[in-house]
């Protein structure tokens, strides 16, 4: 869910490029970023976007998704990072110890992949990248655009390739037993 939430914010900030990526080192430590050139923050609203009264929301007056994956990434004995720069966009990273008892566990993250794609058929773009010792997944929307020439990405033959495609590539680097 941290991924859809957090991407999901990338996308309110009219970002034209999302980049998604992870990292899986040797240790069972996963480092988790989401880089985009959205609106970004002002100083003033990045020092307290981490506060769970801090939202954009005008439908209620809790924001809880970056909260919440400081929390889990903290609680899992990791680490978060925010930075921001108005008219630039937003970096934002977490770590988790996979190993930690605390640690949530991921879900289908391939899934959520996914689903970034056919429900933003459109725009941004998405470039997602996996990595581990010995292996690396990439996978552009743009490079998929260029071979399919106009046909949308949210056609049910061309899900289904999406799909088969991030599972075989990603699925052995994000869905490993530690």
């Amino acid at each position: 869910m941290h991924v859809l939430d957090i991407v999901q914010n990338s996308i309110k900030a009219k970002a034209a490029l999302v980049t998604v990526t992870f990292y899986r080192d040797e240790k069972g430590v996963l480092t988790f970023t989401v880089q985009d050139d959205g609106c970004g923050m002002s100083p003033e609203f990045l020092r307290k976007v981490t506060d769970p009264f801090t939202t954009t929301r005008t439908t209620r007056k809790v924001g809880l998704g970056i909260p919440m994956l400081q929390q889990s990434a903290e609680m899992a004995g990791g680490t978060f990072a925010i930075s921001s720069k108005e008219g630039v966009g937003t970096s934002l990273k977490a770590t988790f110890d996979l190993h930690n008892i605390d640690c949530i566990p991921m879900g289908d993250i391939c899934d959520s992949l996914l689903t970034l794609v056919v429900l933003n058929p459109d725009s941004p773009e998405f470039v997602f990248v996996a990595d581990a010792p010995g292996s690396h997944a990439s996978f552009d929307t743009r490079a998929v655009r260029e071979a399919l020439g106009g046909v949308p990405l949210n056609e049910p033959d061309v899900c289904e390739w999406i799909k088969s495609s991030i599972n075989e590539e990603f699925k052995p680097i994000l869905e490993v037993s530690i």
